[in-house]
């Protein structure tokens, strides 16, 4: 079986950051493009706990299906099952730096999150307790001021 695209970059020398993990194009036409949004380094730092990462999805994905400029455009947010990071999808034919200033309202809006989870109750959620509110606050913090805000050229396309 060949191996996809995803399991052929090299995670020993990938930095956090931005990436097109890919683009894929509809059988209409559309463009779809794939962002690894990378939030630690795979293997050498620690992965996010599955409460934070649950807690950033809810928030992310509602931040940004509310977000006038990007709403109808985005297709999905959802953590990476190495809990390193998560995957949004876009639809049409974008580069990372093309998202960068959306990433850091983004992870703004959840550094600074006060009250409930959206969604995470019973009836809208299958495992609404298992959140982590405040770890996911200081991870957008820790993302936003230690990534976002001082992103370099290399943390926007994947090593070779």
């Amino acid at each position: 079986m060949e191996k996809i695209a995803s399991f052929t970059v090299n995670h020993l020398t990938l930095q956090r950051g931005i990436y097109v993990s890919r683009k894929d194009t509809t059988p209409g036409g559309d463009v779809i493009t794939t962002f690894d949004i990378r939030m630690t380094e795979p293997n050498r730092q620690e992965a996010l706990s599955g409460e934070v990462l649950h807690a950033i999805e809810h928030l992310a994905a509602t931040y940004l299906r509310n977000h006038v400029q990007w709403r109808d455009k985005v297709v999905y947010w959802g953590p990476m099952g190495c809990r390193t990071g998560n995957y949004l999808l876009l639809s049409g034919d974008y580069e990372s730096r093309e998202i960068l200033e959306l990433m850091r309202e983004t992870f703004g809006f959840i550094a600074g999150y006060e009250g409930e989870i959206p969604g995470a109750t019973p009836r809208d959620c299958g495992n609404y307790s298992y959140m982590d509110p405040e770890g996911a606050r200081r991870e957008a913090r820790r993302y936003l001021e230690e990534v976002l805000d001082r992103i370099t050229p290399s943390q926007l396309i994947y090593p070779e």
